[in-house]
C-alpha cells in the first residue's frame, strides 16, 4: 500500500486538522490549544538518523535485490547523518553480512530479560552477536496488536535490559490512536509512555524516540508537518522537565507517521523532528531519497 502524503490543514492544533485522503474534515475538537512558541529549535549538534522497519516482510532474495540497491549509493556523511535497518530477526545475520558498512543493523523487538526457557525469544546479548546495534521497542504493533498487547511497564524493562546488559542503542516508540488523538489526549498519553521508561532507566544517551500516531498507518487519515512538530516540541518539553535540560536537548525524536519521499522534506524542515523511523516506504530503492533529506534538515540549522 503506497504511503498517503502530508496534506496542508490552515489547524495545527494538536487534536484538530485530521483530514482524510479524499479531503473530508474529521472531528477538530475546538478546545485544543496551540502549545506556545517553541523555545528548542533544531539542533546542528544531533544526527540526523533515518530507520528502516521491514516488519514482518520479505525474503532473503528480496532483500539481497534490495541492499544491493542500498550499496550502490554514494557513501553517507558520517558526521551528519545515521542510518538504521530492521530485518525481520532470521535475517539479521544475512543482511548484516551483506549490507554497507555504513548502514547500522536494528532487531525489532527483543526479550525482556536475559535468554533462557523462553521459547521464540530473543536476548538483546543475541542482536549485538550477530553484528546489531540496535533494537526498536515499543512500536505500535506490538503495543497494540489483541494478541501481544505490551504493556508500558514491559517495554521499558525490555530496554532496561538491552540497554544496560546488551549494550544496544535503544528506538522507543510511542504515540497514540485516533480516539486518543480526537479526544485531546495526545500528549498524556505519550507522556504516560515516557514516563514508564524514565522509571526505570538513568542513562539516555543511546536511547531515540520514535513518535509514531498510530492513526496516521493505514487509515487513510493524514497529518501536517506542523502537527508532527508539535507533538515533538511537546514530548521534549516533558524530557526537560522530568529528566534533564542535558537530555532533552540531546535527544533525537523520529518521526514515523506514513513517511515517504513525498513528504519527508517538508518535515526535516521541523525543528524538533530529527529523522524518521520509515516503514512501507523503507522496502523500495527510493528509501535512500527519505535518507537523503538530512541535507534538508542541515539547510534549515544554517
Amino acid at each position: 500500500m503506497t504511503a498517503p502524503a502530508f496534506v496542508t490543514s490552515g489547524s495545527t492544533a494538536l487534536t484538530s486538522g485530521l483530514t482524510h485522503a479524499a479531503g473530508t474534515s474529521v472531528h477538530r475538537p475546538r478546545s485544543a490549544r496551540r502549545p506556545p512558541c517553541p523555545r528548542f529549535t533544531m539542533s546542528a549538534s544531533r544526527k540526523f538518523l533515518v530507520g528502516g522497519n521491514w516488519k514482518c516482510n520479505l525474503t532473503k532474495a528480496a532483500i539481497s535485490d534490495l541492499v544491493s540497491a542500498f550499496n550502490a549509493a554514494s557513501p553517507l556523511d558520517p558526521t551528519a547523518v545515521e542510518v538504521v535497518i530492521a530485518p525481520p530477526a532470521i535475517y539479521l545475520d544475512s543482511t548484516r553480512q551483506i549490507l554497507r558498512d555504513d548502514f547500522a543493523i536494528s532487531a525489532q523487538n527483543v526479550w525482556v530479560s536475559a535468554g533462557g526457557a523462553y521459547t521464540g525469544e530473543l536476548d538483546a546479548t543475541m542482536i549485538s552477536d550477530v553484528g546489531g546495534d540496535w533494537t526498536i521497542l515499543g512500536h505500535s504493533e506490538r503495543r497494540h496488536h489483541p494478541v501481544l498487547k505490551e504493556s508500558d511497564a514491559t517495554i521499558a524493562e525490555k530496554a532496561k535490559y538491552a540497554l544496560e546488559t546488551a549494550g544496544l542503542n535503544v528506538m522507543y516508540c510511542i504515540g497514540e490512536l485516533l480516539e486518543e488523538r480526537q479526544s485531546g489526549n495526545t500528549v498524556a498519553v505519550c507522556e504516560r509512555q515516557l514516563a514508564a521508561l524514565a522509571a526505570t532507566v538513568s542513562d539516555w544517551s543511546k536511547i531515540v524516540i520514535a513518535y509514531e500516531p498510530v492513526w496516521a498507518i493505514g487509515t487513510g487519515e493524514v497529518a501536517t508537518p506542523e502537527q508532527a512538530e508539535e507533538v515533538h516540541f511537546a514530548v521534549r518539553k516533558w524530557l526537560e522537565k522530568n529528566v534533564g535540560k542535558g537530555v532533552a536537548e540531546a535527544t533525537r525524536i523520529l518521526y514515523g507517521g506514513s513517511v515517504s519521499p513525498a513528504n519527508c522534506e517538508e518535515l526535516a524542515k521541523k525543528g524538533n523532528i530529527d529523522g524518521f523511523l520509515v516503514g512501507g516506504a523503507s522496502m523500495q530503492p527510493s528509501f535512500l531519497e527519505i535518507v537523503d533529506s538530512y541535507k534538508t534538515a542541515m539547510a534549515a540549522t544554517v
